[in-house]
């Protein structure tokens, strides 16, 4: 009997000890991020800008982080299944998107039900952004943008523009700049940027709004390039001018492209991306095939992306309300 106390003293330090461990259990099998495969999904087909940026920037990503990167192409409803995918994967950082921020500004207003990409994803940091270019069928007569809304004027309703689809970026500026220029113009929509550009060069649409597609058709002369959104003037074109410097204000809208993440994922992950990103897209091999596409590298932190998505979304939603785009 005299031992009881001391066995039992012993039980209670074994038991204690045990549940140290089993408490320290989760921390010693937790890895450093990132210690698997990453998956980036991008909700548009193989071959178009945001698949093309999304390959070529996880080249140098997998590098850095010591870890393959796999590019998951989920291609549908604007880019809106990969949101749903990505809002509801574990916020791990082992699944990423990468896409237009349309997807957050402007789809929630267009496609109902709303998606609630705000409270589900997070941006990460911008990969890149690109101007969107007014370009017209070579035998318009006009040579300008001011002429081009004289024309319009004069005639309501006569003119055609082009875009890739309803609710495309092409589409959101047609109509801004619309809006802005105070014209009538009828909007056509096709099924991508492409035939849209065929069409004009065809000289069945009388304008457009190029995401960067154009760039060798507007050289060789088979279309005319009057002007581009933004602040500054194209690098691909600088003697064309911007929308603002030709009279029309409030047409900055183009188009950014970015790294996005399901919204709790741990903000030491979402800053090392973004890190490792922005060095990504300053590479020269980079730079060049961005310039290919006709994008600019420009790496925004995730707060300021996150700034520059709330801007625009404020933007997008009421130019949609007030020109009654919808989406069925």
């Amino acid at each position: 009997m005299t031992k009881t106390p001391t066995f039992r003293r012993r039980l209670v330090q074994a038991a204690t000890a045990l549940c140290a461990l089993g408490a320290a259990l989760p921390a010693l099998a937790q890895q450093p991020w990132p210690s698997k495969p990453i998956r980036m999904v991008v909700g548009f087909p193989p071959g178009g800008t945001t698949d093309v940026m999304a390959r070529v920037v996880a080249v140098p990503l997998q590098k850095a982080l010591g870890q393959t990167v796999i590019i998951d192409n989920k291609p549908g409803a604007s880019g809106n299944l990969a949101v749903s995918e990505v809002g509801k994967a574990p916020a791990d950082g082992y699944t990423l998107m990468v896409a237009p921020i349309s997807v957050q500004t402007a789809n929630p207003s267009l496609f109902k039900p709303a998606l609630n990409p705000e409270r589900d994803l997070q941006p990460v940091v911008s990969m890149g952004h690109t101007q969107l270019y007014l370009v017209v069928r070579k035998d318009l007569p006009v040579k300008s943008a001011a002429e081009l809304v004289q024309l319009a004027k004069a005639s309501p309703g006569k003119l055609t523009y082009g875009s890739g689809g309803p609710g495309t970026q092409m589409h959101l500026v047609g109509e801004l700049f619309k809006q802005q220029a105070g014209m009538d113009a009828v909007h056509v929509p096709y099924r991508g940027a492409a035939p849209a550009l065929q069409d004009l060069l065809a000289g069945q649409i009388d304008y457009y709004f190029d995401p960067a597609s154009g760039f060798s058709h507007i050289r060789e002369g088979r279309a005319r390039l009057l002007a581009v959104t933004g602040t500054r003037r194209s690098p691909f074109f600088p003697d064309a001018p911007t929308l603002a410097e030709a009279g029309i204000k409030g047409v900055e809208l183009g188009n950014w492209f970015g790294l996005f993440a399901p919204a709790a994922t741990p903000a030491e992950v979402v800053a090392r991306l973004s890190r490792e990103v922005a060095k990504a897209v300053a590479l020269p091999e980079v730079k060049q095939r961005f310039a290919e596409l006709g994008v600019e590298p420009v790496a925004q932190d995730s707060a300021t992306f996150h700034k520059t998505v709330a801007d625009e979304t404020k933007l997008l939603s009421a130019l949609i309300k007030e020109r009654r785009i919808a989406i069925d």
